[in-house]
């Protein structure tokens, strides 16, 4: 099918094209970490692709989270409605392993409790840590998953510097384009990406790349990574929707999970409407998403270590669009691994 036969929507297409033309001064160079109050450390295990990441909120961060995939694995996401009561998080974990990999987030626990970071109770301060996790027990032994110490060891190697893409931490064994199957699938990873606007507003995405769907380009439409169709290309799954074909979704075996960022400050209920934006980008991006297999989880945090006032509206749009270019550079930034493909290896990418 043709990769470039499907015409994104022109408002999506060209408010992205208009950002990646944005002079390089109003690019954060170290994607989410650009963000002053924020570290991220992955771990990644060197017997089979799988690994975690951890955004660490140390001074606090107001929290919100969107869930919008069927299948999601998360933890401590009901803490962070609007109308409960603790406001800010110390950090977020993303994770490999499935179900399993929520034991890393105790690392994160552990290694916030030894700093006494975390909520104040009489008794102890609480670390607050939401989690989400992806599918990739099918790449390689099923038994290795992330566990306490990975998350521990994530935290330990946390930076505010330039971050690592693609084959690393969350997105070490992600993978894209499941809907025919995982014979025809390719190779995900892990991306960050930041915009800093003229008064000093940085919004930031870190995102480990692991759908059903195809990875489009929003800003022409062209398949950059997904389902292949065995001669060089890509089965397109706009194409497939449109002629009233299913695809081939396995249940649980995805997910997409991600973080958007600002250091401006907001409230809980006003950063719960971010994630929800960003969402947006998510859904510009991969085709089909939020489906039955997939668990897509978008949390999203303030700072508030800006001197200026947020706009809500702006910072959420913004948002959309950070996290779109993050899971661009994911897939662009990840190397092929036995039986999965990867961008690159495409020369039209």
């Amino acid at each position: 099918m043709n990769r470039r036969s499907f015409a994104t929507t022109m408002l999506g297409a060209s408010a992205f094209a208009r950002i990646a033309r944005l002079p390089r001064q109003d690019r954060a160079d170290f994607g989410i970490t650009a963000i002053d109050g924020i570290r991220v450390g992955h771990y990644t295990y060197m017997e089979r692709p799988t690994g975690c990441t951890v955004l660490l909120t140390e001074v606090g961060a107001t929290g919100g989270v969107d869930v919008r995939g069927s299948a999601p694995g998360t933890r401590e996401t009901d803490l962070l409605d609007p109308v409960n009561m603790v406001q800010q998080v110390h950090a977020i974990v993303l994770s490999g392993g499935s179900a399993f990999g929520l034991d890393s987030a105790s690392g994160v626990v552990r290694y916030l409790r030894e700093r006494n970071i975390g909520f104040p109770t009489r008794a102890a301060n609480v670390p607050i840590v939401p989690a989400a996790i992806l599918y990739d027990l099918n790449i390689g032994d099923s038994t290795i998953t992330p566990d306490a110490d990975a998350g521990y060891r994530a935290c330990l190697a946390a930076t505010t510097g330039a971050l690592a893409e693609g084959n690393i931490g969350a997105g070490a064994g992600a993978t894209v384009g499941k809907s025919m199957g995982g014979g025809r699938a390719m190779k995900g990873g892990l991306g960050t990406s930041s915009f800093r606007t003229p008064d000093g507003v940085v919004v930031g995405a870190l995102v480990a790349v692991n759908c059903v769907g195809n990875v489009v380009d929003p800003s022409n439409g062209t398949i950059v990574a997904g389902a292949r169709d065995g001669n060089g290309g890509f089965i397109d799954t706009r194409q497939m929707a449109t002629l009233g074909q299913e695809p081939q979704i396995a249940l649980g075996e995805a997910t997409t999970i991600g973080v958007v960022a600002t250091n401006a400050a907001f409230t809980k209920a006003e950063v719960t409407k971010i994630a929800q934006m960003a969402q947006d980008g998510l859904a510009r991006t991969i085709y089909p998403a939020h489906t039955m297999g997939d668990g897509d989880t978008v949390f999203a945090v303030a700072t508030g270590t800006a001197e200026v006032d947020g706009n809500l509206g702006l910072v959420g749009a913004l948002g959309a669009e950070v996290m779109a270019d993050a899971i661009l550079r994911a897939v662009r930034a990840a190397e092929s691994i036995p039986g999965y493909p990867a961008a690159r290896d495409y020369p039209e990418n």
